[in-house]
């Protein structure tokens, strides 16, 4: 039977094991990537975005034909245009001048209003900070305010763990026949490792929190510093991992090039954690991660550049 709207093909993504990394750096244990850039918008917060609409609606805080704002990296972005879109509601995104090109042309393709903000003095493109992260959060508000709007909130908004501790991690858990061990993934808004923890922890399966190694970094959609984040309030995790942007890319182009599997720079900082975790903490475990999102959403950053080299 066909699905009823696109909506419905969110989720439901496929976990692979990535054999020839392992066997490439003679690691002891086992690495699972769960494919969250196959979702219909090329991400997982396509989940998040789906389990805060249909919240809001359900509840009546979000009325019908209401507009939508949100911050966005892009990826919430996405997946919010696709889910207002097939719901009936006018879309707004509001993100950094910094984040790459792709991800406001796909918003705008999906028929949402992209607003850009202006990174602040002395930001790079391609890195964006706490502080131009605050720019966009304060224009969110002032157009939420101005056109009446339901904002989908993904830093407060109990949908976005949900989506995760309902969906990404059980799935996850089924499709390794309960074999994971360890769980990772990089820190945006907090809402995958914390809504997996209180899926995993209770079974025994460790959650750790993957963070850049400096405030300004091209890992585009987490690491931004930001001291409270609302998702990880209580979350059992067992520890936490640092990468580099230059780790995040090479292991991106590793997966790309050992697994034919075509991520971005989260998907890379999490394959890096979790390679790290195999040589550490979780030696001769089974640790799964989420593919984050598509490389085809970085084509305009230096991300590929290095692509023919071997």
């Amino acid at each position: 039977m066909p699905l009823t709207s696109v909506i419905e093909a969110i989720g439901g993504t496929p976990l692979v094991e990535l054999h020839r990394v392992v066997e490439a750096l003679g690691l002891e244990g086992r690495l699972l990537a769960k494919l969250d850039y196959l979702n219909p918008g090329l991400s997982k917060k396509d989940r998040a975005a789906r389990a805060i609409i249909e919240a809001a609606r359900a509840s009546g805080d979000l009325r019908d034909g209401q507009v939508v704002v949100e911050l966005t990296s892009g990826n919430m972005g996405t997946g919010l245009a696709i889910v207002c879109a097939v719901l009936g509601h006018p879309f707004v995104a509001v993100m950094s001048a910094g984040n790459s090109e792709e991800r406001a042309r796909m918003m705008r393709a999906l028929g949402a209003e992209v607003v850009l903000v202006p990174q602040a003095d002395g930001a790079r493109s391609g890195e964006v900070s706490g502080a131009d992260l605050a720019l966009v959060e304060d224009e969110a508000r002032r157009i939420t305010r101005d056109r009446a709007a339901f904002r989908a909130d993904q830093f407060a908004r109990a949908g976005n763990p949900e989506a995760h501790a309902t969906g990404t991690a059980p799935e996850i858990w089924e499709q390794s026949g309960h074999a994971v061990t360890a769980f990772c993934d990089f820190v945006g808004s907090g809402g995958t490792v914390g809504g997996a923890a209180r899926f995993f922890a209770p079974l025994g399966v460790r959650c750790y929190a993957v963070h850049p190694d400096r405030a300004e970094h091209p890992i585009q959609g987490g690491g931004y510093g930001m001291p409270d984040l609302v998702h990880l309030h209580g979350a059992d995790l067992a520890g936490d991992v640092t990468v580099t942007g230059a780790e995040a890319a090479e292991h991106a182009r590793l997966l790309a090039r050992r697994e034919g599997i075509f991520g971005g720079y989260s998907a890379g900082a999490n394959l890096a954690a979790a390679i790290r975790l195999l040589q550490g903490a979780e030696r001769g475990g089974c640790v799964g991660f989420v593919v984050c999102d598509s490389g085809l959403k970085y084509l305009s950053t230096d991300l590929w550049e290095q692509g023919n080299e071997e």
